[in-house]
């Protein structure tokens, strides 16, 4: 049997949700992601598990393995006679396909975990308005149907709604470089809006990442995650018992950690993939995980899911707002609380797009012996950083007992600042480096991050040599 959606496009989100539903052995995605598809561009093919995420690495190894002995297959000259985009049940030859109408399936999903009344009311305030761009990826339609008919919305809450197969000509990845016609709208461009929204977020094409923005404000992915997790419980019926854990991957900020820590919630930390969070929210231990690259999201699923994060920023806000005739609270305010109790991870990414996979190999194996022979000269002029440890990141699951290695070299300063690097060959083209840091501070809450960092970032290029090495003078995006 085969499950099909009405007109065929699914987010990611709502695949995992459905193949959960329907207790289906697995799903095939065919997906760009948040890049162009065509026979020019970076298209995949992906496949998630009977748990709705994506396959472990046993079983990926498995199939690679197999697509080796592929000696002939055969494709029919038959076309199915279904409608496919009318909700039924057709036949094809032995086989039995299922339209299902995938976008009610997803909002009904919603409305299990979230108060749609309460947020409803919420979202009706005069002083309130929003903005959500689908950047002309799949969630138009979820967004839709979920903040215009389920949420009572002006349709021009939704951006860039219709999915395009070159996504508009744009690259939907929704950070403060590519997501650019939100940023304007949310008065953080060079452009100055009269009017501005007092919240926005972006999705990705297929849907799974989300970027949080207020009035002139953004919240930084590893901040959205400590937030979510902190208020959950609070606003959410969904975790009305409490969380069973939460986590983080290895190079998302620590912001988690100190709610973790005053709730008494198990903290995870681990390798960068959805699929480590799948297993521990399989085995019971987790409830909301979340990484720096603009993933967050829940045991509901397992994937990240950009409406979920949305839909939980919604629920925070209306449960901040719940006395009438108050001063709206905002996304700002709410933010600017929480470093005030928990005081504030300052925290930046540099993307080192399009390297040679040569000169990103070469990078990482001069750090790796940077590292082995305990050559930290380069932080001497920076007095103020004592080195804790360097190293780099392997994980061992708890769950399916797998060792991830090579998963991110690590330097470790004795007051939490972090420098880390991780080498991504998922692009399109060649390699790309990053470089992560992340500074804490307990009562410095307003300085600008670029310039509390500075040092850090210094030392970093420095130690690395990644300039010289690759040819980058500057990164490609920063976060």
């Amino acid at each position: 049997k085969m499950v099909v959606s009405a007109g065929y496009l699914m987010s990611t989100p709502c695949v995992s949700g459905l193949i959960r539903m329907k207790k289906a052995f697995g799903g095939i995605i065919l997906t760009a992601s948040h890049n162009p598809g065509g026979k020019d561009e970076d298209f995949g093919v992906k496949y998630n598990g009977a748990n709705g995420g994506p396959a472990v690495s046993i079983v990926t190894d498995k199939i690679f393995e197999l697509s080796k002995k592929i000696e002939k297959y055969k494709i029919t000259k038959e076309v199915p006679d279904f409608s496919n985009d009318k909700v039924g049940s057709y036949k094809f030859g032995t086989m039995d396909i299922e339209v299902v109408d995938a976008v009610q399936g997803y909002a009904d999903m919603m409305k299990r975990i979230f108060d749609f009344d309460k947020i409803k009311k919420f979202v009706s305030r005069e002083d309130f308005s929003m903005v959500y761009d689908s950047m002309h990826g799949v969630a138009g339609p979820f967004a839709k149907k979920i903040f215009g008919e389920e949420l009572g919305m002006d349709s021009k809450v939704c951006l860039n709604s219709e999915p395009k197969e070159d996504f508009g000509g744009g690259h939907p990845d929704p950070n403060l470089t590519y997501a650019h016609d939100l940023v304007e709208t949310m008065g953080l461009g060079e452009k100055k809006s009269e009017t501005v929204p007092e919240f926005g977020a972006a999705a990705d094409g297929d849907a799974d990442r989300n970027m949080i923005l207020g009035k002139k404000f953004f919240v930084t992915p590893s901040d959205s995650l400590a937030i979510i997790v902190d208020k959950a419980q609070e606003c959410i019926p969904y975790f009305k018992d409490g969380l069973k854990g939460c986590a983080r991957s290895m190079p998302t900020s620590g912001a988690v950690d100190f709610v973790a820590k005053e709730k008494k919630i198990k903290l995870h930390e681990v390798p960068t993939g959805w699929k480590y969070f799948g297993n521990l929210m399989d085995a019971n231990e987790l409830s909301i995980c979340g990484e720096e690259s603009f993933g967050t999201g829940s045991d509901h699923i397992r994937e990240k899911d950009g409406v979920w994060a949305v839909l939980a920023w919604l629920s925070i806000l209306a449960n901040a707002n719940a006395e009438d005739g108050k001063k709206l609270v905002g996304v700002e305010d709410v933010v600017k609380a929480h470093w005030a109790k928990y005081g504030r991870n300052y925290y930046t990414r540099y993307d080192y797009e399009g390297c040679t996979k040569e000169a990103g190999n070469t990078l990482f194996d001069t750090m790796r012996k940077k590292i082995a022979e305990k050559d930290y000269k380069a932080l001497e002029k920076y007095s103020q950083f004592k080195l804790k440890n360097g190293d780099e990141f392997e994980y061992s699951d708890p769950v399916d007992q797998s060792v991830a290695k090579k998963q991110g070299i690590r330097l470790v300063m004795e007051d939490g600042s972090r420098v880390i690097f991780r080498l991504s060959g998922t692009g399109s083209v060649g390699a790309t480096v990053r470089m992560y840091i992340e500074q804490y501070s307990k009562d410095k809450l307003d300085s600008v991050p670029a310039e509390a960092l500075k040092p850090l970032i210094d030392f970093a290029l420095e130690w690395s040599d990644l300039k010289k090495i690759t040819g980058k003078e500057g990164p490609t995006v920063i976060t």
